[in-house]
């Protein structure tokens, strides 16, 4: 009875220290999980077979199937998410960046406030082993986010929480400890497919099933051909760096979100203002500059410049 007080205890008090970090959402998860784990991970394999997941070759890695390769002995995930909304919009509006791109990178955000949490834990319990994740980590990052019940995966395939919707990043404090799991999520999409029938390129080729292949955030961010496809620019509206329009149309997404005020996710200046007539005459090294420390560093600035022009077949809606 004292060990599973203790245990009570110590959930209580990571999950408190991850609140006070900032963190919008927390749960807990007990590995190996439920049947759903393994329901997500069969659900991998199928969308891999299928090749959708385009030239991204990362997604391949035999790590993310097996999350006791990530850390040995792991009995607990901690998993966090970040609301990254802010209640504003750009202007001009003939260019557009997917939202969660407009602060600094979050990678860097939530490995250092989940560090603080990590450092919390060693305190409590110093022979403890951790590990932090993020989405570029080898995990099933929201399905362990589900399973540790801070949201759903939709059917456009991003976790949905019912108070702060889809507009959260996600982390995992992996731990050899033996933490008390919250019970899991439960989907309340229900029937709604406005995801499904937003999709320009009919990239969600059925619920919880994108194809990478004909998705716009793949093409503007992930492809590096020296074209995007035809079919796809014909398509892409303004859209220069990840999309938003399966989000914007979420019924979650529709109430009042609580704007972030995290000083790291507040939008840059230029992003708020981007016009397409500046950035088209931006060099390399101004590219490079601007986007210093942001999360869109990937794109390289031939790029940006392939993908502004590319916009340019459909005029500004």
């Amino acid at each position: 009875m004292e060990q599973i007080e203790e245990k009570i205890k110590l959930s209580e008090k990571l999950k408190r220290k991850a609140f006070e970090e900032g963190f919008d959402a927390v749960g807990i998860a007990k590995v190996p999980g439920s049947s759903r784990i393994k329901l997500r991970s069969e659900a991998l394999e199928r969308w891999l077979e299928a090749g959708h997941q385009a030239k991204m070759g990362w997604m391949n890695a035999k790590r993310r199937k097996n999350i006791e390769t990530l850390l040995d002995g792991v009995q607990s995930v901690l998993a966090v998410g970040l609301n990254y909304f802010v209640d504003i919009e750009t202007k001009p509006r003939d260019l557009l960046i997917a939202r969660y791109a407009w602060g600094k990178d979050y990678h860097k955000l939530i490995e250092k406030k989940l560090k603080n949490v990590a450092k919390f834990l060693e305190k409590e319990k110093p022979n403890s082993k951790w590990k932090i994740c993020v989405d570029s980590s080898p995990l099933l990052d929201k399905a362990w986010a589900e399973e540790a019940g801070i949201g759903w995966i939709g059917k456009n395939s991003n976790l949905i929480n019912s108070k702060i919707g889809s507009w959260m990043v996600l982390g995992h404090l992996l731990s050899s400890e033996t933490l008390i799991p919250d019970e899991p999520a439960k989907s309340l999409c229900a029937v709604c497919e406005k995801c499904i029938e937003a999709c320009p390129t009919k990239a969600i080729e059925e619920p919880f099933v994108v194809n990478s292949n004909n998705c716009l955030a793949y093409h503007t961010i992930e492809n590096r051909a020296k074209v995007i496809p035809e079919e796809m620019s014909k398509k892409m509206g303004n859209w220069i760096a990840g999309c938003d329009i399966c989000q914007d149309v979420c019924p979650w997404n529709q109430k009042k979100i609580p704007s972030s005020t995290e000083s790291e996710l507040q939008p840059s200046e230029w992003i708020l203002n981007l016009n397409k007539k500046e950035a088209l005459e931006w060099t390399d090294i101004e590219w490079k500059e601007k986007l210093s420390g942001s999360a869109l560093k990937r794109i390289k600035p031939w790029m940006w410049r392939r993908n502004i022009n590319s916009t340019s077949k459909q005029g500004i809606k």
